[in-house]
Parts: C-alpha cells; structure tokens; sequence
C-alpha cells in the first residue's frame, strides 16, 4: 500500500511538472517577451586602439601626460583615482619638481583629524600622499576612477564611447517607448546600460583643453587620451610587467634548452 501510495504522488508530482512546462512554453510562444527600450538601443562600446594595447603593448607618455591633464582640467572635480600617488606621475615622465608643483596646486587637499580632538582640517599634498578622495557632503563619493578601465568590459573603449555617446533621444524612440524618456536630471547616453546617466557630457565641445604639446583638442581626442590616462593609472607598472615578461621567457626558454642539453649528456650511454 505504501509502495502505491508514493507511486501515486510521484505520478502526480511528473503531471504536475509537466503542465508548468507546458504552460511556459505555451506562453512563450502565444505571448513573446517584448523586448525593452534599453535592450533594443543599448550599444556595444566602439573600437579603441591604444598602444598599451596587447601582450607588447607600452603607455604612450605623451598620450597618457594629455590624458592627465584632460582628467585634471574636467574629471578630477567629481572624480577621485584615489589609489595612485602623487609621485607615480614620475613613471609618465613627469620630473620631481614637476610632481611637487602638481600635488601643491591639486584643489582637494588631504584631510586631517587630530588624534585627541578629533576635529578634521587641511593640508596641502606631497608627493608621497596618494591623490585625495573627492567627497560631497550630503551626496556621497562619486565613483573611483582608479580601476575604471579593469572594471568595466572593455574599459578604455568604454570610457571613449560613454564619453562621446551623449545625445538627444530620438522622437519615433519616445513615441515607441514613452515610458524610456529620460527622465529630468538624467542624462541620454546608449553606451550606459539603462540609457540614462546622472553624470552630465564631461567633455561639452571641442577646444575645451588646451594641450601643453599643441594636439589638436577635440572631444574625441581628449575622450582617447584620458582613456589611455586611466589605462595607465589602473597599472602604473604596465611597461615594466611587459618587458619583464620576455625576459622572464627568455630565461625558460635558455634554461629549457641546458636542462635538456644536460639530461642528454648525462643519461647518454645509460639505458632507460
């Protein structure tokens, strides 16, 4: 009795099973999934090419030092990269007296608490101190651009794209979709996963920077160069790690080849 018992309940257990798959599939095929406003106009970061690029890739100075100062001139306000120090700007060819004069004149000072009042005040940076975290009061810390590149999907074709993709949105997008219209405050941009941005277009017009070199400043052109900025500060040490690396292989390489010299010397009139 018990064997028939749970045979029924297993019978029934399969039945049931059965219709809810049925009924999924039913419903798939009857009633498709519309496909949303985000899905349909969210866009795949453009191609960038760097020279940091690949297994032999190395930073561009002169790309990256552009790069730096299109950060320091629209990005560093809201945006910290709080992981580099001062000093690790000498690794992009700045000199000494160079990164003094940078890390004097940076506007957000570092903070100080005294250990018996706890009250907070400034102080100017120095080389040694690592770029201070920029805080709004209320609002909170905007996102860390440290490892931007590494934390996002294709991160420096990210950065290009996100930079360079605001736009209007379009009117039949609006007309298909009321509910997707950015809302106010936000911004449209369909390199960002839901369409809209809180951050407004960072690089506004072409000639916004001027570059100390003479490069032709223009929004793509400074989009390129921070991108190639941000590479460089999320792994300062890339050139050496790179060049390292076929040393590093040239050494296996030569040691491969004496072991295996040595191991036919030795072992050569034994039998094995």
């Amino acid at each position: 009795m018990v064997r028939i018992i749970a045979g029924l309940v297993g019978v029934g257990f399969l039945v049931a099973l059965l219709i809810s798959l049925g009924g999924s599939i039913s419903s798939l095929i009857n009633e498709p999934e519309v496909e949303s406003a985000a899905a349909m106009l969210y866009k795949h970061p453009e191609h960038l090419e760097l020279k940091s690029d690949g297994f032999t890739g190395k930073i561009d100075e002169r790309q990256a030092q552009r790069g730096f100062q299109v950060y320091k001139e629209v990005c560093a306000n809201c945006h910290s990269i709080s992981l580099i120090a001062f000093r690790d700007l000498r690794k992009l060819g700045y000199s000494e007296a160079e990164v003094k004069k940078i890390a004097a004149d940076w506007g957000t000072k570092q903070q100080v608490q005294d250990p018996k009042t706890g009250d907070r005040s400034e102080r100017a940076n120095t080389p040694a101190d690592k770029f201070p975290v920029v805080y709004y009061p209320g609002q909170g810390v905007p996102p860390d651009l440290s490892l931007i590149t590494k934390a996002r999907h294709d991160g420096p074709a990210y950065i290009y794209s996100l930079l360079t993709g605001y736009a209007e949105q379009a009117p039949e997008l609006i007309a298909k979709h009321p509910d997707a219209k950015t809302p106010d405050g936000l911004y449209y941009n369909p390199y960002f996963p839901n369409l809209n941005i809180a951050m407004p277009p960072p690089l506004a017009q072409d000639g916004q920077v001027t570059y100390a070199d003479g490069t032709p400043s223009t929004v793509k052109q400074n989009a390129k160069d921070v991108a190639a900025f941000l590479v460089w500060a999320a792994e300062p040490e890339l050139n050496q790690r790179h060049g390292l690396g076929f040393v590093v292989l040239g050494f296996l390489l030569i040691a491969t080849l004496l072991a295996y010299g040595s191991y036919q010397t030795i072992w050569r009139n034994v039998k094995h």
